[in-house]
């Protein structure tokens, strides 16, 4: 380039312009902001429905529950004798339970590396405690259900 073709130029046309006042949003930029808002109200409008189903399955259980604990005290009400009875098996029952569990324990840390070593030695171990375990826990629990003292703020007036 010549000296004469680089006077000629001017200096606005070295620079370019950018228009930095403030104008009005494009239509894209109101239909992102619509739509997020739509969005947000959508999963609002969704948890309130969550919380309202909850609310409704919380008070179904606790009316059921209720009225378990008001027959179970009908129950207790009309057979005290047998209450007692169940209580008394449920304390003699948790007694033999004890003992159960320690005979189990000491056997697992007696064999503890047969246990951990030998697929046979789990399984017999598992088949001889566990069905006793799970049934003796289930009778302990009805029996205690059953003698249980009633408590006046559980019973439905």
């Amino acid at each position: 380039m010549s000296q004469d073709s680089q006077n000629r130029r001017s200096p606005a046309s070295l620079y370019t312009q950018v228009d930095i006042t403030a104008g009005q949003q494009t239509p894209h930029v109101r239909d992102r902001r619509d739509e997020h808002l739509e969005l947000l109200q959508d999963i609002l409008a969704a948890q309130d429905r969550s919380n309202e189903l909850l609310e409704e399955l919380v008070a179904a259980m606790g009316a059921a529950q209720k009225q378990r604990v008001a027959e179970l005290n009908q129950w207790k009400q009309a057979n005290p004798e047998l209450a007692q009875s169940c209580r008394r098996a449920a304390e003699g029952l948790s007694q033999v339970q004890i003992h159960f569990l320690d005979k189990m324990t000491e056997e697992v840390n007696d064999t503890l590396d047969g246990l951990m070593d030998g697929e046979f030695m789990l399984t017999e171990f598992v088949d001889r405690y566990g069905p006793r375990l799970a049934h003796l826990n289930g009778v302990i629990q009805v029996l205690a259900q059953l003698s249980s003292i009633p408590n006046p703020t559980d019973t439905a007036p």
